[in-house]
């Protein structure tokens, strides 16, 4: 029986989806700063309008998950502030990315989210480490580029779903961020719900679409109502802060320790043929690209962009494999220094939308082999550029 998918949470608890459904504002809106006088003269405003409008239980949850969020970031912020007066959280050197100091790893998303999660695979050796997570997908690579982190972990693709697009053009418009790592781990979405609440007192499911529907069988065997949140690792914490019972989420198990949830059944995920796989990338400054081990690097990534558009893609493709340069992937994102591609035609002009094209090939930049192919494919392109070059680890379970 096919389940009813809301879009938020029933009347029993509207402020979860207040809570849930917002983003949480940006560690670059703290930074940012406005004068006084402007600041209270905007604080003003937004109180009349207030005043003037009927507030709903929604509106007063997103309110006050917003300035939860941001206190929760001023909080790294001011961490991250105090470290630097103390000289503990300085630049690293050039040539040790990390220095003697513990890695400073960005993620994107809340506390309890698959990047924390992967940020914490990614650097199992920092027990050190300091995680700090970016509410917004800009910030990650804006935390790199002030240098209050040294990595960033970032979600790149599912292997049900496809390719985050929205972080692949952040990789275009970032050109001093390299990518410096690829992680690629097993999909285990867990069911989770408050320690002590019996599994017969609930009610629904909550979480991200995207985990819904890789739960889609598992939650028609439960038969519970299921509604939509914009994330997963905030109901979490919702549901742990305000004693929800008759309330599981699909989240991580990361979100389970995070908050003090108990895990109900973990892979909750559906049996997919072949398995379902996350991939993360590890990124970093250009200048910590060459401090990185060469010796084990076996995968390139380029962008580049072709005077002929996609029918100029197969000579790009053939100069790495004449020079026995494999390609693992291909992807394709608008060019959006030059949208339109005009082309004389026997009956006038044709537009066609132009594209740039994101390339993983097999090997390393210092190979022979592949830095001939990128010369070669920079005399055929309107542009290139390596986004980087490193190793990649999967975990299969």
């Amino acid at each position: 029986m096919a389940l009813p998918i809301s879009h938020h949470i029933g009347a029993e608890h509207p402020s979860l989806a207040g809570a849930v459904k917002f983003t949480v504002g940006s560690r670059a809106s703290v930074s940012a700063g406005r004068s006084a006088p402007v600041a209270a003269k905007l604080n003003h405003n937004k109180q009349q309008r207030r005043k003037n409008e009927v507030a709903s239980p929604f509106e007063m949850a997103d309110d006050i998950a917003s300035r939860l969020g941001h206190d929760i970031t001023v909080a790294h912020l001011e961490r991250l502030f105090s470290k630097q007066a103390a000289g503990g959280s300085s630049p690293p050197p050039d040539g040790d990315p990390f220095g003697r100091l513990p890695a400073r790893v960005a993620y994107q998303g809340p506390p309890g989210s698959y990047c924390q999660e992967a940020a914490a695979r990614a650097f199992p050796s920092s027990a050190a480490a300091t995680l700090l997570p970016c509410f917004q997908m800009e910030d990650a690579f804006a935390a790199l580029e002030d240098l209050s982190a040294d990595r960033a972990v970032i979600p790149a693709e599912n292997s049900l779903d496809g390719p985050i697009d929205r972080n692949l053009d952040l990789l275009l418009r970032h050109p001093g961020v390299r990518i410096l790592g690829e992680l690629v781990l097993p999909v285990n979405h867990c069911l989770l719900s408050l320690p002590g609440a019996p599994k017969s007192a609930l009610r629904r499911v909550v979480s991200h679409p995207q985990a819904l529907s890789h739960c889609r069988r598992s939650l028609e065997v439960l038969n519970l109502e299921v509604n939509e949140v914009a994330s997963a690792a905030d109901a979490a914490r919702f549901v742990a802060e305000n004693r929800v019972t008759d309330t599981a989420v699909i989240g991580s198990r990361i979100a389970a320790c995070e908050f003090g949830l108990r895990v109900l059944d973990p892979n909750f995920q559906d049996r997919q043929l072949g398995g379902n796989f996350n991939r993360f990338l590890n990124l970093g400054l250009s200048s910590a690209a060459t401090a990185s081990s060469a010796t084990a690097e076996h995968k390139t990534t380029l962008a580049f962009a072709l005077h002929g558009g996609p029918s100029d893609l197969f000579s790009a493709m053939w100069i790495f494999e004449s020079h026995g340069v494999r390609v693992a992937r291909v992807d394709h994102r608008p060019n959006r220094k030059r949208p339109l591609r005009i082309v004389d035609r026997a009956g006038g002009k044709v537009a066609y939308l132009d594209y740039v094209f994101v390339m993983d090939v097999e090997g390393s930049t210092s190979d022979a082999a592949v830095k001939a192919a990128i010369a070669r494919l920079t005399e055929i392109a309107a542009f290139a550029r390596v986004l980087g070059s490193y190793t990649s680890t999967c975990h299969s379970r």
